[in-house]
């Protein structure tokens, strides 16, 4: 065999590995810079407030409060919590809303804290949607505890057309008005397997 003839081949098998390594690199750094441009753009939780529809998480917020974070949520949602709420609280269970309806700005600062939190976009979306997509921005949406007030919901929820949608997040409830007839639709992994988180 020509040793002349395989050297040039191993130069250029090397040169074009370093040249991908490089473009992986260049992506990587790409990625990486757009991440940290988002977050340094994104409002900080510092700013948002009550009127973004914050709730501490001290706070106790009754589904009947007149707060932005319960009195924006869709009109018929909040009937149904606020129904669900009252025959829980016959059984002696009582319903707090830990978030309802969000601001755009409150829901990028919570997914901003979220990429921080898990080190990524992609592990963060598991948890927080973007404004866009987020059920919580339109009203759409409700987070509710305490846990047994998550395990009465989950149990008697769909009477009410009250259903858990996400696997990893039994604290978030949608209204489904068909669920009274048909029960709850299969829930979704998390909001990733969520074909209105991808629009």
């Amino acid at each position: 065999m020509n040793t002349r003839s395989t050297v040039p081949r191993r130069r250029l098998v090397t040169a074009i590995g370093v040249a991908a390594l490089a473009a992986v690199v260049a992506g990587s750094a790409i990625v990486i810079s757009q991440q940290a441009q988002a977050q340094a753009s994104a409002p900080s939780l510092a700013t948002i407030g009550v009127a973004d529809g914050m709730i501490r998480e001290e706070d106790r917020v009754s589904v009947f409060d007149d707060t932005p974070a319960v009195t924006n949520l869709d009109p018929d949602l909040l009937a149904a919590v606020r129904a669900a709420a009252t025959a829980a609280d016959a059984e002696g269970v009582r319903i707090h809303v830990n978030s309802g309806w969000r601001s755009a700005a409150y829901q990028e600062a919570l997914r901003a804290d979220a990429v921080r939190t898990y080190g990524s976009a992609e592990e963060a979306a598991r948890w927080v949607a973007t404004p866009e997509n987020s059920e919580h921005v339109s009203g759409d949406a409700v987070d509710l505890g305490p846990m047994d007030a998550q395990d009465w919901l989950a149990g008697r929820g769909v009477e009410f057309g009250l259903c858990q949608i996400y696997e990893n997040e039994p604290w978030h409830f949608e209204l489904r008005p068909s669920a009274i007839a048909n029960g709850c639709p299969v829930m979704y992994s998390d909001p990733t397997a969520d074909p209105r988180t991808q629009r």
